[in-house]
């Protein structure tokens, strides 16, 4: 008799967790399939990613959506605080250069910004690379081992053509990671595609490795083919929590000196300079 009672009581406890989480349960599931970007299977330290699972999940998705502003691509801060994020590709082509007065001025000043570094930039630059790597006042994040839109069919922008499915997408994001963190010892967090555009099965395909894919909201030289005006212009334009995007890899451009030009005016708002690990992003 008493047996039976204590399994009556269990039974009736299990019923009460079960009432109460099962709906919390159902809710998470929902959220994270509607959304596509919650963590998965596939998340998990360097190295332990395996490109067959990969494959296997995506290799007959078809994408519907391509572009620079996809949902799940991160273009601005989450904050309302009158701060803005300074981040400067360096893209790896050919004729690429590294715009060393750039750094010395961000330096100077005490801007931190946040660096996204191909892998071909990192091969041409190893020694600068690893220089910047080690001022405190930078971040070094995941700009793709070739420099290419991601794409799972080979999609091109500008005359470059997109990596050519989940396969290639998996390299141009994790090889160039362990690369990154051979160097800094340190895994990045974020990712910008070369061009900074992607498809829908890119994006998630990014989320499962683990990075936040992020985009900008404002164009501060268009790859480093804005005048000096146009640049100050964009700056002194963005609101608070704007993520900026400009270059380099190009010197003599007309980058640094629209930095310059814009930075009195900047400080008389009262802006300040982060990074984007400083906030969450949105």
């Amino acid at each position: 008799m008493l047996a039976r009672l204590n399994l009556e009581q269990k039974a009736k406890t299990f019923l009460r967790y079960d009432i109460f989480f099962r709906p919390v349960l159902f809710l998470l599931i929902f959220t994270s399939a509607v959304s596509g970007f919650a963590p998965d299977l596939f998340c998990g330290e360097s190295g332990s990613f395996n490109k067959k699972d990969f494959l296997a999940r995506y290799g007959g998705a078809a994408p519907v959506l391509w572009g620079e502003n996809l949902p799940g691509i991160r273009t601005k801060l989450d904050t309302k605080e009158n701060v803005i994020a300074l981040t400067f590709d360096a893209c790896g082509s050919k004729t690429d250069g590294y715009d060393a007065d750039l750094i010395v001025f961000l330096k100077r000043e005490k801007i931190p910004a946040t660096l996204f570094m191909s892998g071909r930039w990192i091969d041409k630059f190893p020694k600068e690379f690893q220089r910047l790597s080690e001022e405190p006042l930078f971040e070094i994040e995941n700009h793709g081992l070739n420099h290419k839109p991601c794409s799972v069919k080979g999609k091109s922008v500008y005359g470059i053509k997109g990596t050519s499915g989940v396969e290639e997408v998996f390299d141009e994001v994790e090889l160039n990671a362990q690369k990154i963190e051979k160097f800094t010892g340190k895994r990045p967090r974020y990712f910008r595609s070369g061009t900074a555009n992607y498809d829908d099965i890119a994006v998630k395909i990014i989320y499962d490795l683990g990075f936040e894919p992020v985009g900008f909201n404002i164009n501060g030289d268009y790859g480093a083919t804005a005048t000096k005006d146009e640049i100050k212009k964009s700056l002194l334009g963005a609101p608070p929590g704007s993520i900026v995007i400009f270059h380099m890899n190009r010197p003599g451009r007309g980058t640094l000196e629209g930095l310059k030009e814009a930075l009195p005016a900047i400080r008389e708002k009262r802006i300040r300079f982060v990074m984007l690990s400083d906030y969450k992003l949105k």
